[in-house]
């Protein structure tokens, strides 16, 4: 299993504070860790739009945690959430580098936002091991002879539990997506 697909397995500095019961945008609900940024990018879509964002990151030494992209209601935009650590006191750099991008309509600094997170995994299993994935709340994507496709999606706490469930059965294959953050009303 490449090691990249399973970070939730090599805990972040943040992580033991997170998973002790300190709710955070990281964790599925609630605050963020001090060290991990949760921003949401309203952007005009474009053939280089995440390159531009990507290196507006990279320029500044911050490392991405999490990225999804995916179209909004209007037609030619899209939202693009990151969870940035900063690692350091310069963590407003990130979004007033972003903000001076042509294409980024809008920048939302969600890391101190009561938020509602969610990740997905689709995984391979061995059959024989479906059974308890499915009493965790995975649904059955397909059955073949290699072995069943179950699909999960949750927060943060959820997601790393189900990988260290997947990890105690047969796996075959694992893709595992970044969150996908929205804003709680008030």
């Amino acid at each position: 299993m490449p090691e990249a697909l399973w970070p939730a397995q090599r805990p972040h500095p943040t992580e033991p504070a997170a998973r002790a019961g300190s709710p955070s945008p990281a964790s599925g609900e609630g605050k963020a860790p001090d060290r991990v940024r949760v921003l949401s990018v309203l952007v005009e879509d474009g053939q280089n739009t995440l390159t531009k964002i990507a290196g507006a990151v990279r320029r500044r030494g911050f490392h991405i945690r999490g990225l999804s992209i995916g179209p909004t209601r209007v037609a030619g935009r899209s939202r693009i959430t990151l969870e940035v650590d900063h690692g350091h006191a310069e963590a407003d750099q990130v979004r007033k580098q972003l903000e001076r991008l042509v294409e980024v309509v809008e920048v939302l600094d969600l890391t101190g936002d009561e938020v509602h997170n969610r990740e997905l995994i689709v995984a391979k299993v061995k059959t024989p091991e479906v059974a308890r994935l499915i009493l965790r709340g995975a649904k059955v994507i397909s059955t073949e002879a290699e072995g069943t496709t179950v699909e999960f999606s949750g927060d943060r706490d959820e997601i790393f539990d189900f990988v260290e469930e997947l990890a105690r059965h047969g796996i075959v294959d694992v893709v595992r997506s970044g969150p996908v953050v929205m804003r709680r009303s008030e």
